[in-house]
């Protein structure tokens, strides 16, 4: 049997936000529509990535997405056909709550969440929290039913704020208890999924301005 892989030359969503700062909103949705086609792709295949970060985000030679990374890679399905997995896995920051509190997760419930970390990261350039726990400075927050208090908190460093839309999606994305969050299909539909969407030769101009600010650092 052979494997084909493919190359991919475009660098990691993380250094074009690292340096040229947060993402056009337009694109940052383009981004996010083909993280979540992916996403339902692999756990479509009985796959769960398990350490989604922009650092595994890469682009190919067109700026188009690819994950990347497997090593943490696992059956849906868990050890014992349950659908629920044990081990804590991933990035610190990027895992959701019920992984620090270790216990039982689902796979496609754990990716999606750290996705809506990724996308929070694309419309602001930085983090939304250190690690999703009670104890944490933001998620806090959101765990204990005060978003108003964490959009407010993030709004002070984004000088033209959120939209209601965003802040609905993400709020609902964050939610402490996995039975509470938003599905995939609940992404999908959602108003702020809705809005306008950039075109590919819109996302390829400014990738091609941010590769160049990468290169010439």
């Amino acid at each position: 049997m052979y494997i084909v892989l493919e190359y991919i030359s475009g660098g990691e969503l993380f250094d074009f936000i690292a340096t040229g700062g947060p993402l056009p909103e337009n694109i940052c949705r383009f981004y996010f529509r083909q993280m979540l086609s992916s996403l339902h792709y692999l756990h479509s295949q009985g796959t769960t990535h398990r350490d989604l970060k922009p650092e595994n985000i890469l682009m190919d030679d067109q700026y188009n997405l690819r994950i990347a990374d497997f090593g943490f890679a696992a059956p849906i399905e868990g050890r014992e056909g349950s659908g629920f997995l044990q081990t804590k896995l991933g990035t610190e920051s990027y895992m959701a709550p019920e992984i620090h509190a270790k216990q039982p997760y689902q796979g496609q419930v754990v990716d999606l969440f750290a996705a809506s970390i990724i996308l929070f990261i694309m419309i602001t350039g930085h983090p939304p929290f250190t690690q999703a726990s009670a104890n944490d400075r933001f998620y806090k927050f959101i765990s204990g039913n005060r978003a108003d208090v964490f959009w407010r908190s993030h709004s002070r460093n984004k000088k033209d704020g959120f939209t209601k839309e965003f802040q609905d999606m993400i709020t609902c994305m964050f939610q402490l208890i996995p039975s509470q969050r938003l599905t995939m299909a609940d992404v999908v539909g959602h108003p702020w999924m809705k809005g306008p969407i950039a075109t590919p030769e819109e996302v390829q101009n400014e990738f091609r301005q941010r590769h160049e600010k990468i290169l010439h650092q």
